[in-house]
């Protein structure tokens, strides 16, 4: 780009509880939001995880039912209306689908569109929603035409710290980080834990209650306990976006959320509705945030157990619902 760069950048994050299967109803209240984000002058907008096709009622699929719901990432109805989004606003605009991909793979993917008409696919790493869902096998980091690079890692993906510090060695200034979290049954002890649906379904008559849950271990407070130290450690942005409420017996906590390149929390809401929260990034804070000048004192050489295999590895799904504890 020619000329000054920007040393500001609005982003916005959205939570909404998304229906399943009915892309209609999802891409209606997904343009609801652009056009609101776009009275704000956001340049950012980023949408949760599967949220144009829905998301819990998938592992509950076969698989007629998933190819009737994937669609082609390029020749796709939604997200050929998610680009035409982005190039009328001026936006990039992130939405979470089921992808068709080559040979008939399905992916979750998640699409993120540029105002210029092109866009960028990334295929969940770690993906157990079913069987028929394959993982993607490489990472997803672009430029924008903000100066910055983009990376994304969709919920699960985000967990795992490789992920997060091999996105931002490929650049990443800011990382999208789409997710469908919260209210969920944990293996662990002391992680999340199930919301009464009857919390949600009753929250026009009482709202603090189910607000509480989404601001305590089930929601706010299990994310503080690592989702800022990924932007912290690895000196970059991260724009938090959930599913909020009840989905397929489940519920979404929500807590959409702005987090700067030290950890510090921009912007957040634990509202029981669906909600978007903006911030402005300060791009003057990412060449001496703490993290990204520590990853400058690496010693790779120091590294090689990180691409060992262990013996005690499984794919995603089997880790995903396994109860069998860990040993080292």
């Amino acid at each position: 780009m020619s000329g000054p760069q920007p040393t500001t950048i609005r982003a916005a994050t959205v939570q909404f509880t998304h229906r399943a299967n009915d892309k209609t109803y999802n891409l209606a209240i997904i343009e609801g939001f652009v056009a609101a984000a776009r009275e704000q002058d956001v340049q950012m907008l980023v949408f949760p995880e599967m949220c144009i096709t829905g998301y819990w009622h998938v592992p509950f699929l076969d698989r007629a039912q998933l190819d009737e719901l994937a669609e082609d990432a390029e020749s796709g109805p939604s997200s050929r209306r998610i680009r035409e989004l982005a190039k009328q606003s001026g936006m990039l605009i992130g939405a979470g689908f089921l992808e068709r991909g080559e040979g008939g793979k399905l992916y979750n993917s998640y699409l993120v569109a540029l105002p210029d008409g092109s866009h960028h696919i990334h295929r969940k790493i770690h993906a157990f929603e079913h069987d028929e869902i394959a993982s993607g096998d490489r990472y997803t980091v672009f430029d924008t035409p903000w100066n910055v690079r983009v990376g994304v890692l969709i919920c699960w993906d985000n967990n795992l710290v490789e992920n997060a510090r091999a996105t931002a060695l490929l650049g990443a200034d800011v990382l999208l980080a789409p997710h469908q979290t919260g209210g969920t049954q944990s293996r662990s002890p002391h992680a999340m834990g199930v919301i009464d649906t009857a919390l949600w379904r009753n929250r026009d008559l009482d709202r603090e209650t189910i607000e509480a849950e989404f601001r305590g271990p089930k929601g706010r407070e299990w994310l503080l306990r690592w989702l800022p130290a990924r932007a912290h450690d690895n000196g970059m942005f991260l724009l938090f976006s959930n599913g909020v409420g009840e989905d397929n017996g489940e519920v979404r906590t929500g807590n959409a959320m702005i987090i700067d390149p030290y950890g510090r929390i921009l912007a957040e809401t634990w509202a029981a509705a669906d909600a978007m929260v903006v911030a402005d990034l300060d791009l003057e804070l990412l060449p001496l945030a703490t993290g990204r000048r520590w990853i400058r004192g690496r010693r790779p050489e120091l590294y090689g157990s990180l691409t060992e295999r262990q013996g005690h590895e499984l794919d995603p799904r089997a880790a995903r619902f396994s109860t069998e504890p860990v040993k080292r």
